[in-house]
């Protein structure tokens, strides 16, 4: 057997950058570690057989005991806004990348998170625990799942070396894989370093967005428009997507903002349940900055941070014309999501007040989110089944009786309504009870729960026999509170 990644063409080409954008350093690896899961989509991408991701050589890779093959492991720097306020330096406090691996996709960084101490790591220990690996392990699968841009999740790597938070827990390494881990902090690095500034901008133009212009012929006031234009673009796509499956992220740092708009860094995230417009998912959050409603703002407001850094290289009118297509990129992506999951052919101006009348049938019912989309979909045959959702109010009845009228409206058969329906509206979401049940299994030693949960995000949208239990909303005793940022 080859030794994982043996026969891979590897890149550094972030490590190329030079040292001034991150630390060379080694991994402080697990003690006598063992593979929970792997992701077996995600290793077939990185060209890894069965043989190979099950092989200790493998898990040590994993766990930050051995280096990729031809791999340069750094840690990154970057500085960033955190709930509102400048936090000045930041940085990979504890994240190891490993190195690009060429898939069909391109190359695709590989990232440890959770194996020890970085330069960055500030009054952190550098590690993980198995809860929070586990939640952004299940967090990943969800967003694929779901069709939302996210970065991905290899492997969870677990040792009994113990981890000291509220309580003490035991380690873990989760690796995640994206394109890059590139985001809005680091630009904010290097705001008022034009040297460095374009330096990071010409690297990620030449490898993401080679579209957007060529570095050292483009002049670089025209590559930042062009790159923030598809930034902002990805990123409004992205928080529209969130919104439209009630998904909360928690902690919208501008240093947990990617620069492709991908969803990245999960922490204190949760899908609602009991849908509440001002839902905060993260104890932390004592303002509600970061509350369901507020999520589309926040990123405009992070681009805008986004964009500031480039005002040496572009001037400020030119910023803020691109930065003026948010709203309709916004707006173009959330009424797409809605006319899909309305089951509607098109989307009407009067639909908009339908979808505000919606959230807030919902929120004053406190109605699960996902149930009551998926339901709609049998609503003309099985309205009592929906209604009850509602608790038979006569609010849900009139809201009912409008939506019936406006279905008229549509072109395509009742068939293909409840299709296209079925296709966007999921049946499974990572409820927050669930990926707890599977986080206390797996303390235990067990890794069914996690495997069964980890089964039906795969797909989503199509019924699985055997699991009707994982489309169930949680009892009274199984709601949890907000999650910290710890978590």
């Amino acid at each position: 057997m080859n030794t994982p990644f043996s026969d891979a063409t590897i890149s550094n080409h972030f490590a190329e950058l030079g040292s001034a954008f991150y630390t060379r350093l080694e991994p402080q690896g697990l003690t006598e570690p063992r593979l929970l899961h792997v992701n077996a989509e995600v290793a077939q991408l990185l060209g890894l057989s069965a043989e190979q991701w099950q092989s200790q050589s493998f898990i040590d890779m994993m766990a930050g005991n051995q280096a990729l093959p031809q791999g340069q492991t750094l840690a990154a720097v970057y500085s960033g806004h955190q709930f509102g306020h400048w936090a000045g330096q930041l940085g990979d406090g504890r994240a190891h990348l490993l190195g690009a691996v060429e898939t069909e996709q391109g190359f695709l960084e590989i990232q440890l998170k959770g194996a020890g101490l970085t330069p960055y790591s500030r009054m952190g220990d550098g590690r993980a625990v198995l809860r929070s690996s586990i939640r952004e392990y299940l967090a990943s699968q969800a967003m694929t799942g779901l069709g939302i841009p996210t970065t991905q999740a290899l492997s969870i790597v677990v040792s009994d070396d113990p981890v000291y938070r509220e309580t003490i827990e035991t380690a873990a390494v989760v690796s995640r894989v994206a394109p890059t881990f590139v985001r809005f902090g680091s630009f904010e690095h290097w705001a008022n370093r034009p040297q460095q500034l374009r330096q990071l901008l010409h690297y990620v133009v030449d490898q993401f967005y080679p579209h957007c212009g060529t570095p050292g012929l483009t002049p670089d006031a025209e590559l930042v428009q062009n790159m923030l234009r598809e930034v902002v673009r990805r990123s409004a796509q992205m928080v529209a997507h969130w919104q439209t499956v009630g998904f909360c992220h928690g902690v919208m740092n501008t240093d947990n903002m990617s620069i492709l708009g991908l969803t990245m860094d999960y922490g204190p995230y949760a899908f609602i349940d009991h849908f509440k417009i001002d839902y905060i998912c993260n104890t932390t959050d004592q303002g509600g900055r970061y509350a369901w409603f507020r999520q589309p703002s926040i990123v405009h407001w992070n681009l805008a941070r986004l964009a500031s850094c480039f005002l040496e290289l572009c001037p400020e009118p030119e910023l803020q014309a691109v930065l003026a297509h948010y709203e309709a990129d916004y707006l173009q992506q959330y009424h797409l999501n809605l006319q899909h999951k309305f089951g509607f052919d098109q989307w009407l101006k009067d639909d908009d007040q339908l979808a505000n009348d919606w959230w807030h049938l919902l929120h004053d019912h406190q109605a699960d989110l996902t149930l009551s989309f998926r339901s709609l979909s049998t609503v003309f045959e099985h309205p009592d089944a929906w209604l009850a959702l509602f608790g038979n109010s006569q609010a849900a009845q009139a809201w009912l009786t409008r939506y019936q009228q406006r279905s008229q409206l549509n072109q395509h058969s009742q068939l293909e309504r409840v299709q296209q329906m079925d296709q966007h509206n999921p049946l499974y979401v990572l409820r927050n009870h669930l990926a707890q049940n599977a986080i206390e299994a797996a303390q235990r030693g067990d890794v069914l729960p996690l495997e069964r949960l980890f089964t039906v995000l795969r797909t989503p949208h199509v019924w699985q026999e055997g699991y009707d239990d994982l489309a169930l909303p949680p009892r009274p005793d199984q709601s949890l509170p907000a999650l910290s940022c710890s978590s």
